[in-house]
């Protein structure tokens, strides 16, 4: 595992701790609102709100329209209140020797307030230094340095050749994987989004990144997916999409009947909200042609989803992966290619197999959940 690479240690203030020293809490508690914690948070935090959302709101309204004072008189009944409310319903469990780390935006009054009330219980709490404010900066630092010290093998495939699943195969079997389109939620393509699950903010998706790739060990490949920098709506880091372009390539070389059987299999959604997959394909509106277009909403009328999905990766899948895997990926004519005709489950981990025996490097054995 990688050892975050952090400023010195200092001595905090009293009642306080430094994102260094994370690991030393049985708990993390994020002190903001729902939809503060909603957009991102602290790797294992616990959401135990000092505000709600419309609470905040409405003390913020009175901080600007009224006055200071009004706005603290209404916010300490409020935290007060919730702070109670909290401790009653979560925390009257806790023995005297539990260790609960708070934070809130700034590491200001509201975390403040609850790691006061905390500590006057008993209990050794202490207040995240800088709050969340300084995690997202440790964050953003990380995921500048980390990803030019890791040894990544990129998969790269026509669009339809499995990679997504060789690399959830490679993980099976004890290899270092970085799943960027499992960490987005999106599939990568304008068919990619996945009905009734939305993409993380990109904070999310950055911390996401950070635990990831924080966990890795850098003696050995880790194995990612050719992307693009966008996936979906989600901006990739420049170091980490720089270091994948850089790194040495392996190219599954499946065939197209091979391809249209297991999209049909891994879009099934799809396959089963016409409505969805004809506006989806309204997004190729001045890539492919009205008349083009029009024969493929027949197609979905008809059914006639084998032929769909063909014409899909001949007319417009593959010869846009061509050019962009070509002119970004500095080892994309690779001698490592892994040809088949089949990309059912178990030919699936058999050439994940494959894969690892090639590359001649030991894995560790993955623990059961």
């Amino acid at each position: 595992m990688n050892t975050p690479q952090i400023p010195p240690v200092r001595t905090p203030h009293r009642g306080q701790a430094t994102v260094a020293q994370l690991g030393e809490f049985d708990a993390v508690i994020d002190a903001r609102s729902p939809g503060e914690f909603a957009e991102d948070h602290l790797p294992g935090a616990i959401s135990l709100p000092v505000f709600s959302d419309e609470e905040r709101a409405r003390v913020g309204t009175i901080y600007k329209q009224v006055s200071v004072f009004e706005a603290k008189k209404l916010g300490a009944a409020l935290v007060a209140k919730n702070i109670a409310h909290h401790i009653e319903t979560h925390l009257l469990d806790k023995t005297k020797d539990w260790r609960p780390l708070v934070y809130c935006w700034r590491g200001g009054q509201r975390s403040g307030a609850f790691t006061h009330i905390l500590r006057e219980i008993g209990w050794d709490a202490r207040r995240l230094e800088g709050g969340y404010k300084q995690w997202r900066r440790h964050v953003i630092d990380q995921l500048a340095l980390l990803p030019p010290t890791l040894n990544f093998r990129v998969v790269t495939g026509a669009t339809g050749s499995g990679k997504s699943r060789v690399l959830e195969a490679l993980a099976t079997q004890g290899a270092q994987v970085l799943h960027l389109e499992e960490i987005a939620r999106h599939k990568g393509s304008v068919l990619g989004s996945l009905p009734g699950h939305p993409q993380p903010s990109q904070k999310r998706f950055e911390s996401g990144l950070f635990a990831a790739l924080n966990g890795f060990d850098p003696a050995r490949p880790v194995y990612v997916e050719a992307e693009s920098r966008k996936i979906g709506q989600l901006h990739v880091p420049d170091a980490l999409i720089e270091a994948i372009r850089r790194a040495p390539c392996l190219r599954v070389e499946a065939s197209l009947p091979a391809r249209v059987e297991f999209l049909l299999r891994d879009y099934d959604y799809a396959i089963a909200d016409p409505a969805w997959l004809v506006e989806r394909l309204g997004h190729l509106r001045g890539l492919q042609s009205n008349e083009t277009l029009a024969r493929w909403h027949a197609l979905i009328e008809e059914k006639a989803f084998p032929l769909l999905v063909g014409e899909l990766l001949t007319l417009h899948y593959d010869p846009l992966y061509q050019r962009s895997q070509s002119s970004n990926y500095a080892d994309f004519g690779t001698k490592d290619n892994y040809a088949t005709d089949d990309l059912s489950p178990t030919a699936l981990d058999a050439l994940a197999a494959r894969i690892l025996a090639a590359s001649s490097v030991p894995t560790s054995v993955p623990t059961s959940a």
